[in-house]
């Protein structure tokens, strides 16, 4: 992969993004857990978030002037929202058989792989104190898993799984996000997702037509708010990435620990264990201490920007 287009520098923009994002995919994985709950077929939820974002964006860019629906590397995209697609059914079927936090914990390994592979892929330079709170906010997240400890078995396969999956994808959305028109790149990664997960539910025993048709109101309003979710949420990470580099702005991501808890907790009444806390608040310092030398670094102003475009 070559190096990244130029873009704009506005890191604490970005970083709001993100923590917003973290706190839009809480939502997602709550409602997503919450429906497979109520029998409803988790291959149904994947195939109606998609066809959401799908939908959702084409309208906005037939709407539009400003964006076309032509992408400029269609093979990326297509890379893009297959990477995606398999993130997410990962996450929908692991969140079958673990708690949304103690999910999301594991999935924290994708902060870590991403800065590896940012640094890697797209010649990011990361200082030496970023990788202490990436490396802080990773053993945080190992409290609050204790791997060994047997709590969640062979169901650590998927969030480990999407790990990998997802920092992939979000390593190809900085690649991607200075040379593609982030709404169409959305759009692209919804019309993907769809064009692979529809035939594949229309071909299963999934009575699709009796499931949505005796669907309960609660039922309906956690499928729209997947579906709503899980496009507002990855559209925030494309703007957020195009905003900064990828290793100042995923350390943030661990903010998603805390917001996933409080949801979880406020549908399900359900709360992490003592070292579990531990964990998050090892988390929550990293993050603060992250924003801190960002807050710092922004101060500098024009000394800064001399010294790097970031």
């Amino acid at each position: 992969m070559r190096a990244e287009a130029p873009r704009a520098s506005h890191p604490l923009l970005g970083v709001a993004l993100i923590v917003l994002m973290g706190a839009t995919f809480a939502v997602l994985d709550t409602s997503v857990r919450w429906l497979g709950s109520t029998a409803v077929p988790v291959l149904l939820i994947l195939a109606w978030r998609y066809a959401t974002q799908a939908t959702v964006m084409a309208v906005w860019l037939g709407l539009s002037r400003k964006h076309s629906f032509r992408p400029t590397q269609p093979g990326f995209q297509l890379l893009r929202g297959t990477l995606l697609l398999a993130t997410s059914a990962l996450s929908f079927y692991g969140l079958q058989h673990m708690p949304v936090a103690e999910f999301t914990a594991i999935n924290m390994l994708t902060p870590v792989l991403v800065t590896l592979l940012a640094a890697w892929l797209l010649k990011e330079q990361v200082s030496p104190m970023r990788w202490v709170l990436v490396g802080m906010a990773f053993t945080g997240a190992l409290v609050v898993i204790r791997p060994g400890s047997g709590l969640f078995g062979w169901a650590v396969v998927f969030p480990l799984a999407c790990a990998c999956t997802y920092a992939s994808f979000q390593v190809l959305t900085s690649r991607l996000a200075g040379d593609e028109d982030p709404l169409t790149t959305h759009f692209w990664t919804g019309a993907v997702g769809s064009a692979i997960v529809i035939p594949i539910l229309l071909a299963s025993r999934v009575d699709v037509a009796a499931i949505l048709g005796g669907a309960t109101a609660w039922q309906w309003f956690a499928l729209v708010t997947a579906g709503l979710t899980g496009t507002l949420g990855h559209l925030m990470l494309i703007l957020a990435l195009g905003l900064g580099p990828a290793s100042t702005l995923m350390p943030f991501v661990y903010l998603q620990i805390g917001s996933a808890t409080l949801v979880a907790w406020w549908v399900f009444g359900v709360l992490p264990d003592g070292w579990g806390w531990v964990g998050m608040g090892i988390i929550a310092v990293s993050g603060a201490a992250s924003a801190w030398m960002n807050l710092r670094a922004r101060a500098r102003g024009p000394l800064s920007e001399t010294a790097s475009p970031e």
